[in-house]
C-alpha cells in the first residue's frame, strides 16, 4: 500500500448522490463526502481521511475492510488528551468526547448491503438473518457503516444464544438495540425484595414495569406470583423484545404491552411499580445511548413524579439505580433524595448491591478518576411508598 495515496474525494450535496440509499439504525446522518477505497488506501490515509469528515466506500474484499478497521482503530486508540483530567467529572466528559470521537471516525468505513441482507463484497459472511432482525426487509440496497454491521452481527449472536439468568433460571434473548441484562446485580435485587403488602396479600392485583427493556424484570415478577404485569417502554424495538421473551418463557398470557409512554395509559392502580431507569443523567448522542443517559433525568422524575397517585394502598415503586452518577458528580445524593420528598414520596427501604460487572471488578485502560468512581459504585433497590 501507498502511504500518500489519496483519491479524489466527492463531495454530496444529498445523501440522494451515494450509489445506494444510506442506512443506520442508530441515527447517524449520511456522509457529505465520500471516496472509493480499496487496498491501495494505507491505514494511516484512510484514518487522516476519515478524520477530516470523508466516509471511505470500501471496494475490496470484506477481510480487507476488516483489516482496515482495526488498524483504523489502532491509530484512534493511540491518541491521548492533552491535559489529564482534575476531577471525576472532567475525567467522565473526556472519556465520552473520545468514545464520540473514535465512533465518528470509525463509522465512515463504509460497505455495501444488498436488498437480500448480503454484503456485496468478496469473501464477506453470509449475515442475512442478522441484518433482518436488525433492520428489518428492505427494498433496495443499502450503505452501511462497517462498525454498526459488526453490532449487528454480534448482537444477533447475543440474541441467538441468550443470557443466562440465575434468579429468572431461564435465558433471556436480547435484540439489536435493547441493552442485555449482562450486569446481573440488578435483576438479583429485584429477585429478593420482599414484596408489598398489597402484593403479599392479593397477588392477583397487577405490577407494572416501566422501560422494560429486554422484559426481564417483568418476567421475574411474574414468575414470582403476580398475576398480571403491565409493561412501558420508549423503544419500540424493547417492546417488540419484551414480548419475545414472555413468549419464549410461556409467560405471553401475563406480561401485557402497554406502548411507549412512562406510564402505562388507560390502566387501574398497581400494587408495584418498577422502574430502572437509564443511570447516567445527559444527553445520548444515538439511539442507542437512550439506554445509557436519562437525557435532564425525564425518566427518573417522571416516574417520581408520577408514582403516588398510581399506586394501591400498601403498594410500593421499586427505583432500581445505580449511585454511579454520584461519584462522577453528575448527580449528588441530596438531589435524589429531595426529588422523592418533593413526589410526595417516603422511602420505607433499601437494598444494596456491589456490580460485577467486569468494568468493576478488571483493570482497564480508563482514567484513574474513573476506575475509583467505578471501584465505589453501588446498585440499590429504593422501596418507595406514598408520604
Amino acid at each position: 500500500m501507498s502511504d500518500t495515496h489519496r483519491p479524489d474525494i466527492v463531495t454530496l450535496p444529498t445523501s440522494s448522490a451515494l450509489p445506494a440509499p444510506w442506512h443506520s439504525a442508530n441515527g447517524t446522518p449520511p456522509p457529505r463526502r465520500l471516496i472509493a477505497a480499496d487496498d491501495t488506501l494505507s491505514a494511516g490515509a484512510a484514518y487522516s481521511l476519515a478524520c477530516e469528515g470523508t466516509a471511505l466506500l470500501w471496494q475490496g474484499d470484506y477481510p480487507g475492510a476488516l483489516r482496515l478497521l482495526h488498524a483504523m482503530r489502532r491509530r484512534a486508540e493511540r491518541r491521548r488528551p492533552r491535559s489529564a483530567p482534575d476531577s471525576p467529572t472532567e475525567a467522565f466528559r473526556q472519556h465520552r468526547r473520545e468514545r464520540a470521537r473514535l465512533a465518528r471516525v470509525l463509522g465512515t468505513l463504509l460497505v455495501p448491503l444488498g436488498a437480500d441482507h448480503r454484503v456485496r463484497l468478496h469473501r464477506a459472511p453470509d449475515v442475512r438473518e442478522a441484518c433482518l432482525a436488525a433492520y428489518g426487509p428492505f427494498l433496495d440496497n443499502r450503505i452501511v457503516s462497517l462498525r454498526e454491521l459488526l453490532g449487528v452481527i454480534g448482537a444477533h449472536q447475543w440474541r441467538t444464544r441468550g443470557v443466562e439468568i440465575p434468579a429468572l433460571g431461564a435465558r433471556i434473548h436480547p435484540h439489536y438495540g435493547v441493552f442485555s441484562p449482562v450486569r446481573g446485580e440488578y435483576v438479583d435485587l429485584v429477585a429478593r425484595a420482599p414484596l408489598p403488602p398489597a402484593a403479599r396479600t392479593d397477588l392477583t392485583v397487577a405490577a407494572q414495569d416501566l422501560g422494560t427493556g429486554t422484559g426481564v424484570l417483568a418476567a421475574l415478577l411474574a414468575r414470582r406470583g403476580l398475576r398480571e404485569v403491565v409493561v412501558t417502554d420508549a423503544n419500540p424495538r424493547a417492546l417488540a423484545c419484551a414480548r419475545d421473551n414472555a413468549r419464549r418463557l410461556g409467560l405471553a398470557d401475563r406480561i401485557k404491552i402497554a406502548g411507549t409512554g412512562l406510564y402505562p395509559p388507560g390502566h387501574d392502580r398497581a400494587a408495584l411499580i418498577v422502574c430502572n431507569p437509564p443511570w447516567l443523567p445527559g444527553r445520548p448522542s444515538s439511539s442507542l445511548d437512550e439506554g445509557v443517559f436519562d437525557r435532564d433525568g425525564r425518566m427518573l422524575r417522571g416516574f417520581l413524579d408520577g408514582l403516588a397517585a398510581r399506586l394501591l394502598p400498601g403498594g410500593e415503586g421499586w427505583l432500581v439505580l445505580s449511585d454511579l452518577a454520584e461519584h462522577l458528580g453528575l448527580r449528588s445524593r441530596a438531589d435524589l433524595l429531595g426529588a422523592v420528598s418533593e413526589a410526595g414520596l417516603r422511602i420505607t427501604g433499601r437494598l444494596d448491591t456491589v456490580p460485577r460487572h467486569p468494568r468493576a471488578t478488571a483493570p482497564d485502560r480508563a482514567d484513574p478518576l474513573l476506575r475509583a468512581a467505578r471501584a465505589a459504585e453501588v446498585t440499590s433497590l429504593w422501596r418507595l411508598a406514598p408520604a
